[in-house]
């Protein structure tokens, strides 16, 4: 075995760093993926040992650099030469794997420490998983790693491969066949059990993994960490994710933001994102909000690819690193199934993928080759009939389609098409692909066993073949440009500068915050409003604000003043006496307590309602700004955007202009289009708001927001307000 050279950059990357005692020393992902020697330590040489697989592994799949185990109870295993310490290695190691139980691993970490290794690999379970015992035992060993300048992955894991330097440095049964050359593909995920069998499906599909890491208990490095290390390598251009949580959202938008800057590609495959956790939330916003919004925000934000499942995870990954990039985001959907053709038009809509109509031109070279009680608009409709028109039939269909100027992607949908029939329509489609300028995409819906030959010819020649038009929708999103909703309006007026000191204040001033001073704060425009605790001084503020004026019960807890009967609108100043009783009364009737009294406001004329909300983010992402069709109907047509605050005015251009509300905005049938540039004043307003409170503010809602015509402003007629100590104060 050869010993690598370590890069200049590694040199250049520890030199100066902090002494281990003081601080953990950063990783090295050159020493980690590229060791000069690995040594094995508690290697076995008992046939049919779990443990005696790494080191079976390093061999078998040809390792560059030295192979040392380390056991007294052996003189040689695998035919190497066994040592009785680590000391006694007689080679460089840049990584020990620790094949010992949890009692003696942080022992171990010190010895790898001690000659020089930079990362352990800790496989042994009986850590935090199993409780308070493991917890102190996993704590001992982060210890032993910061003492001795040893970077540590797991415990409680199945190690890591790098297909270059032919590092195989696991245990995963899947790592028993032999694996495909790396495709520029890399996986790390914090389950070895899920890695296991991504390994396992890459190598079945054909698709070569770069580098393939299993976190486990992540109690030193973690999966953002291995991530950046990784996307830092030119062997790997794309990078997939199996993430159980992410603990550091500003270290996962780090990382998102290294992949995108890089021109590499994350794709994600993300468990525990149901509602079924979700917090308790008083707004409207906050109520229509998964626990994962702020997670799928900033994925989104930088182009990560977030995918439901297993097959998914690997196709898109497999597409991204084998197709171009397509230049648009027009496909044209050429099925031997009219149905699976109305289906994927359903799914494009779903990723914002267009399908447009076929030229006349495109469909005159279609209507020789596709019967008439076909389709040759798009979706392209073959038929069964077209497979007697030749062996390459199917093929021609699909170049003349991809010649089409107004197509940018051809997706294929095979049904049940199988046996011989379908090998050949594989090898017909394979060199159809080899020929086009513009990626081709399958998805083959019809049963493995069927298929076999197909695939395999497939498998071979490295194209990808998804298992439902879904994902092979959000494939085809996937390699296409960022979708763009038309440049933003210049009328747009420069973020605003806020009074943060005067905002924190606000926030601080007590247990019950002002809600109409935070929005005053803001600069965002309000009706004049009087509190009246007496009938008479409920008329008289009537008569003084100009009738008609509305009149809304005031308590801080209550929230949704329209479910108690606690609005009403247009009152007289003869009427307003009797309101207010009536709106005393409604409180007595559903329990309101601590009723401050009726809230007597000047009416805003009529516009479009909107509601604009602002919830706290959670383990370090920032705060959710949302926006939507409001009123007392917004949850009923939950038409919401969101972004990570704060939002810049083309961000909140951006949100208001993918509401299904929108063409109200801009001018619905003859009536007039809102006053939008001050709505996205008020949305940016909010969301510099939100940011500078931080966790100060956990809601915080106008609802609505009356967007007058063009030019005649936005006014936040109703807020709700919640902060970190659970009070709330309702200026509705």
């Amino acid at each position: 075995m050869t010993h690598l050279t370590l890069t200049e950059a590694t040199d250049r990357e520890n030199d100066g760093a902090p002494t281990p005692a003081q601080n953990t020393p950063p990783l090295s992902a050159e020493r980690m993926f590229r060791p000069r020697g690995v040594a094995l330590l508690g290697a076995s040489g008992r046939p049919g040992n779990m443990m005696g697989r790494p080191l079976r592994y390093l061999v078998e799949h040809g390792f560059q650099g030295g192979i040392y185990p380390v056991n007294p109870g052996y003189a040689e295993i695998e035919g190497l030469p066994c040592f009785p310490s680590l000391e006694a290695v007689p080679g460089p190691v840049d990584l020990v794997l620790v094949l010992l139980p949890a009692s003696q691993a942080a022992d171990a970490v010190r010895a790898a420490g001690a000659i020089g290794a930079s990362t352990a690999v800790v496989f042994a379970s009986g850590f935090a998983e199993t409780g308070p015992a493991g917890v102190a035992l996993q704590q001992s060993l982060v210890e032993a790693g910061r003492q001795s300048g040893v970077r540590v992955l797991g415990p409680n894991c199945q190690g890591l491969l790098y297909a270059p330097t032919g590092l195989a440095a696991t245990f995963t049964p899947a790592a028993d066949r032999r694996l495909p050359v790396g495709d520029g593909v890399a996986y790390v995920g914090q389950s070895g059990a899920v890695g296991g069998s991504i390994l396992d499906l890459a190598t079945e599909m054909g698709l070569g993994l770069t580098a393939w890491v299993s976190t486990g208990n992540q109690a030193d490095l973690g999966l953002v960490e291995i991530a950046s290390g990784l996307l830092q390598d030119p062997a790997v251009k794309v990078l997939m994710l199996y993430v159980e949580a992410v603990g550091d959202g500003a270290a996962y938008a780090a990382l998102a933001r290294q992949a995108r800057d890089a021109g590499k590609r994350l794709v994600v495959l993300a468990s525990g994102r149901s509602s079924a956790g979700r917090r308790a939330a008083a707004s409207h916003t906050g109520s229509m909000l998964g626990d994962d919004v702020s997670f799928v925000l900033t994925s989104t934000k930088y182009g990560v690819v977030l995918v439901d499942d297993i097959d998914e995870l690997l196709a898109v990954a497999a597409t991204l690193a084998t197709m171009p990039r397509a230049e648009g985001r027009r496909v044209a959907v050429v099925t031997t199934s009219g149905g699976a053709g109305s289906l994927a038009a359903d799914r494009c809509e779903d990723h914002h993928v267009e399908l447009p109509e076929l030229s006349s031109a495109t469909q005159d070279r279609l209507r020789p080759l596709i019967p008439d009680f076909g389709a040759l608009a798009n979706p392209v409709d073959v038929t069964a009939q077209l497979f007697n028109r030749g062996a390459h039939a199917f093929g021609d269909v699909c170049r003349i389609v991809a010649d089409d100027p107004n197509v940018d992607v051809v997706a294929v949908l095979l049904t049940m098409v199988v046996g011989e029939a379908g090998a050949r329509l594989a090898e017909d489609l394979i060199a159809t692909a080899e020929s086009m300028s513009k990626p081709l995409l399958v998805a083959w819906l019809a049963g493995r066993e069927l298929t076999a030959e197909g695939r395999a010819a497939f498998q071979q020649a490295g194209v990808p073949v998804f298992g439902t038009i879904g994902s092979l929708a959000k494939a085809a999103g996937s390699i296409a440009p960022d979708l763009h909703r038309g440049p933003a309006p210049s009328s747009l007026a420069p973020p605003p500068t806020l009074d943060v000191d005067r905002l924190v204040s606000l926030l601080e001033s007590g247990p019950e915050v002002d809600g109409s001073a935070l929005v005053a704060a803001m600069g965002i425009t309000q009706p004049t409003s009087v509190l009246a605790t007496s009938a008479a001084e409920a008329a008289a503020a009537v008569q003084r604000l100009g009738s008609p004026a509305a009149m809304k019960l005031q308590a801080a807890a209550l929230a949704h003043k329209s479910d108690v009967g606690g609005v009403r609108l247009g009152v007289l100043p003869d009427d307003a006496a009797e309101v207010y009783d009536e709106l005393r009364a409604a409180a007595l009737r559903h329990h309101v307590h601590n009723v401050e009294g009726v809230l007597v406001q000047e009416m805003v004329p009529p516009g479009i309602e909107l509601i604009v909300g602002a919830t706290a983010g959670r383990d370090g992402f920032p705060p959710v700004i949302s926006v939507g069709l409001g009123g007392v109907t917004t949850e009923l047509y939950r038409d919401v955007a969101s972004g990570l605050a704060p939002v810049t005015p083309v961000e909140a251009w951006s949100m208001l202009r993918s509401l299904r509300a929108w063409p109200l905005l801009a001018g619905f049938r003859g009536a007039p289009a809102g006053d939008v540039e001050r709505a996205v004043d008020a949305i940016v307003r909010v969301s510099q708001a939100a940011a500078a409170a931080g966790d100060r503010l956990l809601e915080f809602e106008i609802n609505p927001l009356i967007v007058a015509p063009h030019g005649g402003g936005a006014v936040a007629v109703d807020v709700l307000v919640r902060t970190a100590d659970g009070t709330s104060d309702v200026a509705e």
